[in-house]
């Protein structure tokens, strides 16, 4: 498979240790699609200073029931949208806005998830995130050549499992990668 006709969609981009862009800097972005037309991620590894709780009080969700994690911290998802709301979960549900991604996991982006999860009704894994990344048809094609970006496969654990700021160096060892030991100049000889 050449890069040009891979598709990324249910893997994750790991950040190389030198991203130019800040806002990708040590990050892992879960891909949602990815197709002819471009390709669409979440970061899952960077918490905002806002909790779960705090949303649901923003948007006038009254938590009607135990949330297990109210000091869950929503997700900087990425710098596209940064007001739009996204919640990436396993168990379709019968939310109004889905799109299954794969083997069951979905991103929602309607309002009736989180009043199912204000309630105690919600998914059982999730995350919630505020924002996308995006990329136009061939960018990220011409970002992968350029050695902007590692890639693995996903999986429950590093979605959902493992603590946020072991993320990217747990994706890259996947791949049998040690990020600190990556030149700076990778593909520069």
């Amino acid at each position: 498979m050449t890069l040009a006709n891979s598709n990324f969609t249910h893997h994750c981009l790991i950040a190389m240790p030198d991203m130019e862009d800040s806002r990708f800097s040590e990050t892992v972005t879960y891909i949602v699609k990815h197709d002819a037309e471009g390709a669409v991620g979440l970061v899952i590894n960077k918490p905002l200073e806002l909790s779960l709780t705090q949303l649901l009080q923003e948007i006038n969700l009254p938590i009607l029931k135990g949330i297990d994690e109210p000091e869950m911290p929503v997700l900087y998802g990425g710098p596209v949208s940064s007001e739009a709301g996204f919640v990436l979960h396993h168990e379709r549900g019968e939310w109004n806005s889905s799109l299954e991604v794969e083997d069951g996991l979905c991103v929602t982006s309607s309002r009736d998830i989180l009043d199912a999860i204000a309630q105690g009704k919600g998914p059982k894994n999730y995350l919630v995130l505020l924002g996308y990344a995006g990329w136009s048809a061939g960018q990220l094609e011409k970002e992968m050549a350029e050695n902007a970006w590692l890639v693995c496969p996903a999986d429950n654990s590093l979605l959902f499992e493992l603590p946020f700021e072991d993320r990217w160096q747990a994706a890259a060892s996947r791949i049998g990668v040690n990020l600190s030991l990556l030149s700076h100049q990778v593909g520069h000889a």
